[in-house]
């Protein structure tokens, strides 16, 4: 069995060091929150973002990322995409070139436009690095629910190792060595996320979500393919895979954010009343400047991008959006 070190224990990283933990694998958990990590360490449970799900002794809190790197095997960054940097710049020091590092964060950093390999690399260029995607929520993972992922990385061997080490019998993993596309699929299906709650919230029904989710899939698959991805990717699981269950369930806190703004809440005020990180707010902002730079045309990004910022209301964007030139599908 190995040792894995997490850093950062919201419902995410919570679930999968409980899935890690279980299968036998010793599991240290650190996070940023020294209050939080008390109430883990003496409820054994996460019952501010996992409610209702036991850890057993394999899974540790502790109080420093020192310790929690000490002598571990894989390390698992599942901070939110916009503090994947200073996550990373804080454990740097502690990691050893044998370490395998796992980031399960799906976004692009706002400020430099970058995939979080790409932040990664920038950082530790030498780093042994594994995306971890697809249609998961923590939620489902934690009660062991049955979950595919896909693992991804430029080294095969290493995606294997993963694949290897944290699949179970209800946490099926496969590889890819499409990172780009990987990356891509799971930051930017969070924006049409926003747009299919957007669209429950002011009442439309399965049409209109099901149309925004193929056309933001075709998005997604332009852009994709303007920045090196297979196109092939997106009709995988961090594609299309995860674009249906983030647009569909409740548990999507994406999803959850767009259907207040859609019934008239300010975009400001929806994300504050999800509480926690709702990462398409900033992977819009990302991708629409993205957009803008290579020249790629995405009119579902482009409006979420202006509605989210004030530049126009809910109904505005939609008969933007219904009214445009016609066309044909593939063009």
């Amino acid at each position: 069995m190995k040792k894995v070190g997490v850093i950062g224990a919201g419902s995410w990283g919570t679930a999968l060091a409980i899935t890690i933990s279980n299968k036998g694998h010793q599991v240290k958990i650190w996070d940023l929150d020294e209050k939080h990590l008390e109430e883990l360490a003496e409820n054994r449970e996460n019952k501010r973002y996992l409610p209702g799900i036991k850890f057993g002794s394999n899974l540790q809190p502790v109080s420093s990322v020192r310790e929690a790197l000490d002598g571990v095997d894989i390390v698992l960054f599942s901070a939110p995409a916009q503090h994947f940097r200073s996550a990373l710049e804080g454990a740097k020091q502690y990691l050893k070139p044998e370490m395998v590092a796992v980031n399960v964060a799906k976004g692009i950093e706002q400020k430099t436009l970058k995939r979080m390999s790409e932040v990664a690399y920038e950082i530790v260029p030498d780093l042994k690095y594994v995306t971890l995607s697809g249609p998961s929520h923590a939620e489902e993972v934690g009660r062991e629910m049955p979950t595919t992922v896909t693992v991804g990385s430029s080294d095969r061997k290493l995606a294997e190792y993963i694949q290897e080490e944290f699949s179970t019998d209800r946490f099926r993993i496969y590889t890819i060595d499409d990172v780009v596309g990987a990356e891509l699929g799971g930051s930017l299906k969070n924006i049409i996320a926003l747009g299919a709650g957007i669209s429950d919230g002011m009442g439309f029904g399965d049409n209109a979500k099901a149309a925004l989710m193929t056309r933001g899939l075709a998005e997604i698959q332009r852009l994709g393919q303007k920045l090196g991805a297979d196109p092939l990717t997106f009709a995988g699981l961090t594609g299309v895979g995860d674009l249906i269950v983030t647009c569909t369930s409740m548990h999507s806190r994406n999803r959850r954010c767009g259907i207040m703004i859609g019934e008239g809440l300010d975009p400001k005020a929806a994300t504050e009343k999800v509480g926690m990180v709702v990462e398409g707010m900033y992977t819009t902002e990302a991708a629409y400047a993205l957009a803008q730079k290579y020249g790629v045309e995405m009119p579902i990004t482009e409006h979420i991008y202006k509605l989210i910022n004030g530049e126009m209301n809910a109904k505005e964007v939609v008969d933007i959006l219904m009214d445009r030139d016609l066309r044909h599908e593939r063009d």
